[in-house]
């Protein structure tokens, strides 16, 4: 298998890849109203231009990564809107379309700007359910079936020309290890997996991170591992423990610290704190952090914020 990298070549050059903030934090900032089970990715139907603008605002904020609107874009969730699985790989391709030309806009304004990413976004088989489930990873499918459910969003990701893969907010160690296998099939798919946590030591599914990282190390595909939409407060001990576990590069895209509420979907505060990705920057970067963002409600400024301290 070739051993290709796009992290390496980026990460060799400076000490973290800044990735990029909420997507449907800023689509919805912009009018859109997402309490739907395809939440982002019903603007892929509705307004994707929107979606493009939101993207190149990331990159204008210094963000070196777009993750696609593809979370909750698959098969399963579109046909409920009576899309066939032609069509739903089609909306997935946009997805990394819309990623692709918003850098294309960039680098057009900024020709010096270097290299950037576009990442494919894989959520997880509990974001489809749309129950808060890729908060507890409490459901149970085969191997087959997980990647029965995952391979048609892969395979068009792939052949959209995402750079990587961002298997993300992940909270049941059996659908890793399917999401793992699965790619093998796919000798030139690069993937991160960052998870959602129980505790700093744990998986939401009770999985020690110590089990889940060992197993993805020997998958030559895995180029990172680590965290997202956790509480901004969580992050620093869990990257602490990931980074005593693991020599691989470590990710860390974390919410804003809110609760999510799935019956209303919606998010609401849970303390006064008003602390930002910026303030952790320094711990996140000691305890090993190498592609650092934000995930659900952060914004551009957020992402700026932590470019100005670069």
């Amino acid at each position: 298998m070739s051993q290709y990298n796009p992290l390496s070549a980026l990460l060799d050059k400076q000490d973290f890849l800044l990735l990029d903030g909420a997507l449907a934090t800023e689509l919805e900032a912009r009018g859109c109203h997402l309490a739907d089970s395809l939440w982002s990715a019903k603007i892929l139907l509705e307004n994707p231009e929107l979606i493009r603008e939101v993207h190149l605002d990331y990159f204008r904020a210094g963000a070196q990564c777009a993750i696609t609107a593809s979370y909750q874009a698959t098969p399963a969730g579109f046909a409920a809107c009576g899309f066939d699985e032609a069509q739903a790989k089609a909306l997935i391709g946009k997805s990394v379309e819309l990623a692709r030309k918003a850098r294309e806009a960039f680098l057009a304004e900024n020709p010096q700007a270097g290299t950037l990413l576009v990442a494919g976004s894989v959520g997880p088989y509990g974001a489809f359910l749309a129950d808060g489930s890729e908060y507890r990873g409490d459901y149970t499918l085969s191997s087959e079936d997980f990647q029965a459910f995952h391979r048609p969003r892969v395979e068009a990701l792939l052949d959209a020309g995402v750079d990587l893969l961002a298997c993300e907010t992940l909270p049941n160690f059996a659908e890793i290890q399917a999401l793992a296998a699965l790619l093998t099939a796919y000798p030139r798919a690069r993937a991160w997996y960052s998870f959602t946590l129980r505790d700093s030591e744990h998986l939401s599914d009770g999985t020690p991170l110590r089990e889940v990282v060992t197993f993805l190390e020997h998958y030559p595909q895995t180029v990172a591992v680590g965290i997202n939409c956790i509480a901004l407060q969580q992050a620093t001990a869990a990257l602490q423990h990931l980074h005593g576990i693991t020599a691989l590069p470590l990710v860390v895209y974390p919410n804003s610290g809110e609760h999510y509420d799935a019956s209303s979907k919606s998010w609401h505060h849970h303390d006064e704190s008003c602390a930002r990705l910026a303030d952790y920057l320094p711990q996140w970067q000691a305890a090993g952090a190498k592609l650092i963002g934000g995930c659900c409600r952060t914004t551009p400024e957020d992402i700026a914020a932590l470019n100005a301290q670069r």
